[in-house]
């Protein structure tokens, strides 16, 4: 397993944190993970009504930004939130974002 590389906790900037939620396809992701735990890039990517590439983008945002943690097994991309992470830099935002959410937006 290799992990893509991310920012290191202290380097998680908050601009980029809101600049990557700010999208609702990228919210949707978040809010997808942040009931499943971890998921693999396909199944994160379903029913999103964007194409494939489109969908990798999203996820390297998310993951330059600091949200999302990406690991590599083989052809697959698995994702999970860096929740801790997020909670250490700036606690109570991913919670009040993710409560913020409408309840149509997570699956």
């Amino acid at each position: 397993m290799r992990l893509l590389p991310h920012p290191a906790t202290e380097d998680i900037e908050l601009t980029e944190v809101l600049r990557a939620l700010a999208d609702p396809v990228r919210l949707e992701i978040v809010a997808r993970l942040s009931v499943a735990g971890e998921l693999n890039c396909t199944v994160a990517g379903d029913d999103l009504g964007v194409h494939k590439s489109t969908a990798s983008h999203h996820y390297r945002t998310l993951r330059e930004a600091g949200v999302v943690l990406t690991k590599q097994e083989g052809r697959l991309k698995f994702m999970s939130l860096r929740r801790d992470d997020l909670e250490t830099r700036f606690p109570g935002l991913l919670d009040s974002i993710l409560a913020a959410t409408t309840p149509h937006a997570r699956p």
